[in-house]
């Protein structure tokens, strides 16, 4: 193959990745969506080839599950799982600060652009434009691990960021975003990172986390009611009326106001 060949080829798996994954983020194609190469190489007009490894790349991120007989699948994210990324993130960015000075290196020239990736994804947040506030949280995240000096730390928490949103995407549009919710700290952060203030990059990651960690008890409390059995299968009795009941505090807990209204920054 020529250069420009191996050149093209490589641009069209990273288009047709970027093309998956903004149309997973955006929750158009949803958790449990099968689909194969062949489909995707037709939709995008293109050979297998690149297609067929773009899929492979996003399954390494962890966005999609592969299956030899049935294809490609979009990732199932369960609430444990959310939990665990959050987890996991904290334990890291812990880490990170413990002896910042030999893992952390600000760059003051890199500040300018995160300040304003973190004034739009507030933005974003508070006029509850989900599309444009992925964008952003993303962007804002990613530039910040730019200053982590060790790349395979700074590449995970970037995957562990883009599974998060996976996760989330569809449980907002399912049920609305209510801006009082929504995390709202990442200029606090930046300029506590500026001003070299670990002291206040903890207390805001320690915020973040804890956002995080709440929304997932509430999504669980959700499931766990909505799992739950009715009165209609604990009474033969109560039938009609037990059906009744059930549907209309199922209603009432779908409100985007309701205490399980998700309203995370992933």
């Amino acid at each position: 193959m020529s250069p420009s060949g191996g050149v093209t080829r490589n641009t069209l798996r990273q288009q047709i990745a970027d093309a998956l994954r903004d149309e997973v983020l955006a929750g158009r194609l949803p958790p449990g969506r099968e689909f194969t190469v062949k489909q995707i190489a037709e939709q995008y007009g293109v050979s297998a080839t690149p297609v067929r490894e773009a899929l492979f790349d996003l399954s390494a991120q962890g966005l999609l599950a592969s299956d030899q007989h049935r294809g490609f699948q979009v990732r199932e994210f369960t609430v444990a799982d959310y939990r665990a990324m959050a987890e996991a993130r904290a334990l890291v960015v812990e880490g990170l600060f413990r002896n910042p000075a030999e893992r952390v290196a600000v760059r003051p020239e890199g500040l300018a652009s995160i300040r304003r990736r973190a004034g739009e994804a507030v933005r974003a947040a508070k006029g509850g434009d989900l599309d444009v506030l992925i964008g952003y949280d993303l962007r804002f995240w990613r530039e910040l691990g730019q200053f982590v000096l060790n790349p395979y730390i700074a590449d995970f928490l970037t995957k562990l960021r883009v599974q998060a949103w996976v996760f989330a995407v569809h449980r907002l549009r399912r049920d609305g975003m209510d801006e009082n919710l929504l995390w709202f700290g990442h200029e606090e952060l930046v300029e506590a990172i500026a001003r070299c203030d670990h002291e206040q990059v903890h207390a805001a990651m320690h915020s973040y986390y804890a956002h995080a960690l709440a929304w997932a008890d509430r999504l669980e409390a959700r499931e766990a009611e909505e799992n739950a059995p009715g009165p209609s299968e604990s009474s033969g009795s109560s039938g009609s009326s037990g059906s009744s009941g059930s549907s209309g505090s199922s209603g009432s807990s779908g409100s985007p106001a309701s205490p399980e209204a998700p309203g995370h920054c992933a």
